[in-house]
């Protein structure tokens, strides 16, 4: 929860909860049920609380390791999400687990708090990046610094769990973040291209990467917040963001595929009338087909196709 916020940051979507399914996998998170015991394959059995920590998870342990992705569905909101008992039951069991922190899957806590075990090594995002509580935009796996240092931190805990396997885990980091630089060059490189253009958003999923290409984001974050939470924006707030398509304020739309609402919805229409390009983002990894890397690469080459071509790209 978001310290000094009323309504407390993402819960208020909770009164209109959805069931997500839980998917587990090995090395290549393949969408299966959970068919065997914690443990029972003798691998480490880790999980990520968004697959897209899951997918970390699995490059940085390889062989050696059996992840779960709580969340992994692309079609619902992850704000929305409840813990099943079957949810539960992958938690308690797990011996590493990452998560995000910030209000965004607090249910990992409380499942955590209520099978405590001193055995298991949980990574929290926000804590290992030293922000508050307070900290307004949860998206934390957007901004180019997260991942190198939750790949670090994964590789260290792995290491301590089996320190025979240690150099493997050390050398998958080293992969890992080698293969990271591709999307830090395209980044610096709409940068330098595109620096200052101005752009819209329904909220806040992909800032910290608009930010990191030096895009200037005009939709003000109090509605951001309220579309991301759930609540109402104000008639002035409305009035304000569609000012940014009716007067040609903006060059690109950047909407979050995966939570709709007519809204949303007409604030989209909107931007295509004014040929204004939309590029849809996400919060969850899609998949099949995609790992971390070649995701923000996408997301990337999307804001910058949009940029450079006029052309819209909706969905991954």
């Amino acid at each position: 929860m978001l310290a000094g916020m009323t309504p407390p940051l993402h819960l208020l979507r909770l009164l209109r909860a959805v069931s997500v399914a839980v998917v587990c996998g090995g090395a290549g998170l393949a969408l299966a049920a959970c068919s065997s015991p914690a443990g029972a394959s003798g691998k480490i059995v880790a999980v990520g609380a968004e697959n897209e920590y899951a997918d970390v998870l699995s490059q940085i342990g390889g062989s050696y390791v059996d992840t779960t992705a709580v969340e992994s569905n692309p079609n619902t909101d992850p704000h929305t999400f409840e813990a099943s008992a079957k949810v539960s039951q992958v938690v308690s069991s797990a011996q590493l687990v990452v998560q995000n922190g910030l209000g965004y899957d607090s249910y990992m806590s409380k499942i955590e708090a209520a099978t405590p075990s001193s055995a298991r090594k949980v990574i929290v995002v926000q804590h290992l990046l030293g922000l508050p509580d307070s900290t307004p935009n949860p998206h934390l796996w957007y901004d180019p610094g997260t991942m190198p240092q939750v790949a670090k931190a994964i590789a260290e805990d792995l290491s301590q769990l089996a320190p025979a396997h240690a150099a493997v885990f050390s050398a998958n980091l080293a992969k890992f973040n080698a293969s990271l630089q591709p999307w830090f060059e395209a980044i610096a490189s709409a940068k330098a291209s595109y620096a200052g253009t101005p752009v819209a958003t329904t909220e806040p999923v992909a800032d910290y990467l608009l930010a990191a290409m030096g895009l200037d984001n005009l939709t003000p974050f109090v509605f951001q917040a309220d579309v991301m939470n759930g609540v109402d924006p104000s008639p002035q707030d409305v009035a304000g963001e569609n000012a940014l398509f009716t007067g040609d304020k903006v060059k690109v739309f950047v909407y979050n595929e995966q939570v709709t609402d007519s809204l949303t919805q007409s604030l989209a229409s909107l931007s295509q009338r004014r040929n204004i390009p939309v590029v849809g983002v996400y919060e969850t990894m899609p998949t099949p087909g995609y790992d971390y890397q070649t995701w923000m690469m996408a997301e990337v080459r999307s804001i910058v196709k949009a940029l450079a071509s006029h052309v819209s790209t909706t969905h991954l």
